[in-house]
């Protein structure tokens, strides 16, 4: 009888969805939102011109082929000092022209940022933002839009 408990236990916890199964921060972030069929996550630090980004990618493999569904970000660092020098700092990042880089401002819960197709970011406070992307070939832009009001300051 234990063994039969302990087995339904089990197979009912790998049955669980992967955002279940998730720790729900990031680098003091809370993540109470994220889109169904998510792969394998994993979690990266680094630093590009003195600021630094905790990363959560999630991906996907099929076959010999890899591709990132979702990735969530913080951003960290005294250039950060408020949403323009955020969008700037992210231009230059992303190598992007400024001029053309189709951004709509908008509101990600309680915070300004702007969106484009697939990506979202946002201004928390002096030296704190987050950025997300998301594989549009397989997730409408209404689950990044979701996901970032999901993602905010613990």
């Amino acid at each position: 009888m234990f063994r039969i408990v302990l087995i339904t236990l089990l197979a009912g916890l790998f049955a669980l969805p992967a955002q279940a199964r998730e720790a729900c921060t990031l680098d003091g972030f809370t993540i109470t939102h994220l889109p169904e069929g998510l792969g394998t996550p994993s979690d990266f630090e680094y630093e590009w011109e003195d600021v630094t980004f905790h990363s959560r990618v999630w991906e996907t493999t099929a076959g010999d082929a890899t591709t990132v569904d979702l990735t969530l970000k913080t951003v960290r660092g005294d250039r950060i000092a408020d949403l323009e020098s955020l969008r700037d700092f992210l231009t230059e990042y992303h190598e992007k022209d400024p001029v053309t880089w189709d951004l709509t401002p908008t509101r990600l819960g309680s915070y300004g940022g702007y969106v484009t197709d697939g990506q979202a970011f946002y201004f928390v406070s002096p030296g704190v933002a987050a950025e997300l992307t998301i594989d549009r070939s397989r997730y409408p832009q209404e689950a990044l839009l979701a996901t970032a009001e999901g993602f905010r300051p613990a």
